[in-house]
């Protein structure tokens, strides 16, 4: 097969990554790609967003199989472009992708079907939310409605931090135009827990659990970012608690779309507060999670590309989807003054490091060739990643690796994983 991937950060390489270990995959493009996805894809100058341009690709190439890696692609409909061309994607349609691309969509979803998440009220006029907020209990989280880069949540300690966040979200727009609603919901306390699913409109499967960590600094303090690192599977999302998501989140989830006339076919992020009532929808999101497809994917045991297939013909109900029983740890290297101003264009030394180094992954995320060497393009680098026995190897060995690499400006925090210490013995 022919496959198209489309994006250009640490989640596209890791599933470039991961297609290419199916004997079903022949040529891998990716458009745009990085210099890490270079080593198993041919890199092709395309925007994500230029739809037309994807889809005359693809047909001139005689694509057999378009996964699409990004959230603003999809959210923009890109799917129904490439269907309506007689191409064959992977990934939510523009009408079931609103799951992510609007979060008043999605927790009016909840509240209609009952599904487990914070109380919460919506709001499109600034008037509207300041009156609602001087009678609101605190802390209190404020969101962006549309997509953010991961970035349009702030939690709102006082009113006066509150306050002026609805002038950052919806007068300044610091966020754009997905600041023209917000929802404003109640702050829910607990561990957080991702859990990725696959989707064929009907059947549901979820990949290993996982846990992110958002803040720029070391404590979970500073800046939200589109995340510094990651580690699988969480040592709290028990068998219990999956029992309990699987019928009252995810499937029940899939049920609503469905009944909404919105099938939703490909990755859905499930986002969860495990609180003491239970666990919660903090947020879905309609594709991998970056960096969660850099700790899932290396743990996968089935072929990818056949519960690409699956998802896409509705026979997910099929697929024996596996897991290795061990763990996978992200360290994310940035650019430091990343999420808000950095520099770009340093060589970065050591990736050779890896090429023979089994169980250890270095996930290219803002990257360029340039001059004949592989040079520093963005906010979130490299994602290195290590495979271990159990979470506390799989740290060491990331941590280890992260010493392997070397560029100017090089950022990352020294705590990713740190909650494992505080786990349960299993």
């Amino acid at each position: 097969m022919k496959i198209l991937v489309v994006g250009s950060g640490g989640r596209e390489h890791a599933i470039a990554w991961k297609i290419a270990q199916s004997p079903r995959a022949e040529k891998i493009y990716c458009a745009p790609g990085n210099a890490g996805i270079a080593e198993y894809a041919e890199c092709v100058d395309i925007s994500a967003m230029d739809f037309d341009g994807l889809a005359a690709f693809a047909k001139e190439k005689e694509i057999d199989l378009t996964v699409i890696g990004m959230d603003d692609p999809l959210v923009g409909g890109i799917v129904d472009v490439f269907e309506k061309e007689g191409l064959r994607v992977f990934g939510p349609r523009k009408n079931a992708a609103i799951l992510e691309g609007s979060k008043a969509f999605s927790k009016d979803l909840m509240k209609k079907y009952q599904i487990p998440t914070a109380a919460y009220e919506t709001f499109s006029d600034p008037d509207g939310a300041l009156n609602y907020l001087e009678t609101a209990k605190f802390p209190i989280v404020l969101k962006a409605d549309g997509l953010a880069l991961g970035k349009g949540v702030l939690i709102c300690n006082t009113l006066e931090e509150a306050k002026e966040g609805v002038k950052t979200i919806m007068l300044d727009k610091k966020f754009g135009s997905a600041g023209n609603e917000m929802v404003i919901e109640e702050f829910m306390t607990g561990r957080e827990v991702s859990v990725l699913s696959f989707v064929d409109g009907k059947t549901i499967k979820t990949m290993s659990s996982a846990q992110d960590h958002k803040r720029a600094g070391d404590g979970d303090t500073g800046l939200n970012t589109g995340g510094m690192g990651n580690f699988s599977p969480s040592p709290f999302y028990t068998k219990e608690i999956d029992a309990f998501c699987q019928k009252h989140i995810y499937q029940a989830t899939v049920d609503a779309m469905a009944a909404e006339g919105r099938p939703f076919q490909g990755v859905i992020f499930f986002g969860l507060m495990l609180t003491e009532e239970g666990p919660k929808v903090l947020e879905y999101n309609a594709r991998f999670g970056d960096p969660e497809a850099q700790v899932v994917l290396p743990r996968m045991k089935t072929d990818i590309v056949d519960v690409f297939e699956a998802c896409i013909d509705g026979t997910l109900d099929q697929v024996d989807l596996q897991f290795e029983d061990n763990a996978c740890v992200c360290v994310v290297l940035a650019s430091d003054g990343y999420p808000v101003a950095y520099e770009k264009g340093y060589p970065i030394h050591g990736l050779e490091k890896f090429k023979d180094a089994d169980g250890y992954y270095c996930f290219h995320a803002g990257t360029k060739f340039k001059d004949g060497e592989i040079v520093t393009n963005g906010g979130r680098v490299l994602g290195i990643t290590a495979l271990g026995k159990n979470l506390k190897e799989a740290r060491a060995n990331a941590y280890k690796a992260v010493d392997w690499v070397d560029f100017d400006n090089k950022y990352y925090r020294h705590d990713i994983g740190k909650a494992i210490d505080e786990a349960p013995e299993a």
